[in-house]
């Protein structure tokens, strides 16, 4: 079996099914990654990633790391549903009533494109930690989720967003791009850092945009081995430390196993709030469409690579092994 990757695509409509009325051939629409039916329990409580429909195959309540998991995914292997992805000519679209939306005739694919996932999922980080306005909030990993999440924290009212990457090209194109402070843990040590900037209370607002892949020691792995780990959750105890007493840290990076000493007497003490999963994506993208339509937010910005679909392997090379600045890729079949 193979899986075909991509869960963030849009395109034209070839052909719809009998069922569906509110699309036609020759729409161009951005397509949320997460599968919803629309009329299930979680589809209609705002809980679309938790569909009970879409996945089939491996659905179930208890959120086990090998069987039952959540809401169907493009993209997102035979866990997640096995649907095939969007990096190809065509894609099948279930439940296509529900979640693709017409994008307005004079906003270009690259405009748009962002809306289907990285962009709801930044966003989603930010609206968990329910803004009120004038907070810090440092974001943990300046690839594309971390750049969108950026975005996120400027418009719903904070007043310091920091940026907290490893690789001076990702910090780069994130002052370029987002006017954000930087730090590099290869330079300066980030929790005193984030301290020193908020009157020694730590950022009111901490993002994990990395997940459980960060840079890591050979230390870091031998640990995670013997542990039986998946990864690492050093990015996730950094937010912790980070971020203020009573703070939010909001996970958009994904995490896949079981983790060994979890810091579970430093959340209790600080009082901690802590928000992740998969973005709502339904919840968000009409508002976030109008946002882009309007020109209140720019997303095509972080774009530093536009390839034809055949070259997608190399996309994925110079992504993974840091090449040529590579931030974000974009195919065009």
């Amino acid at each position: 079996t193979y899986t075909l990757m991509g869960h963030e695509f849009m395109g034209i409509v070839e052909e719809v099914g009998s069922a569906i009325t509110n699309l036609k051939k020759g729409d161009r629409v951005v397509v949320p990654f997460p599968i919803s039916c629309g009329k299930c329990f979680f589809c209609t409580h705002e809980a679309s990633p938790a569909c009970d429909s879409s996945n089939y195959k491996n659905y179930g309540p208890a959120g086990n790391v090998a069987d039952q998991k959540g809401g169907a995914l493009f993209g997102y292997t035979d866990l997640y549903g096995g649907y095939s992805g969007g990096q190809a000519q065509y894609v099948r679209v279930p439940y296509a009533d529900i979640s693709p939306r017409i994008v307005p005739e004079h906003l270009s694919d690259e405009k748009a494109l962002f809306l289907t996932d990285i962009f709801p999922t930044g966003w989603s980080a930010i609206d968990w930690a329910q803004l009120k306005g004038g907070e810090v909030v440092a974001i943990f990993g300046s690839g594309p989720v971390g750049l969108m999440a950026q975005k996120a924290a400027w418009i719903n009212g904070a007043s310091r967003v920091i940026a907290i990457d490893p690789l001076d090209y990702r910090l780069a194109k994130a002052k370029a791009v987002n006017n954000v402070d930087i730090l590099n843990p290869h330079h300066v040590d980030v929790v005193e850092a984030i301290r020193e900037m908020t009157g020694g209370r730590g950022a009111d607002v901490c993002v994990d945009a990395v997940g459980f892949e960060p840079e890591r020691s050979l230390f870091d792995r031998l640990k995670a081995t013997i542990n039986f780990e998946k990864g690492s959750i050093k990015v996730l105890e950094l937010c912790f430390e980070a971020v203020r007493r009573m703070g939010t840290v909001s996970i958009v990076g994904v995490y896949g196993s079981p983790y060994d000493n979890f810091p579970m007497y430093r959340i209790f003490d600080k009082g901690i709030t802590i928000k992740q999963g998969q973005a709502p994506v339904l919840n968000y993208i009409d508002k976030l469409i109008e946002l882009v339509n309007e020109n209140k937010v720019v997303l095509d910005d972080i774009i530093t690579h536009t390839l034809p679909l055949e070259d997608a392997a190399h996309g994925y090379k110079i992504f993974d092994e840091k090449e040529e600045d590579c931030v974000k890729v974009v195919l065009k079949p």
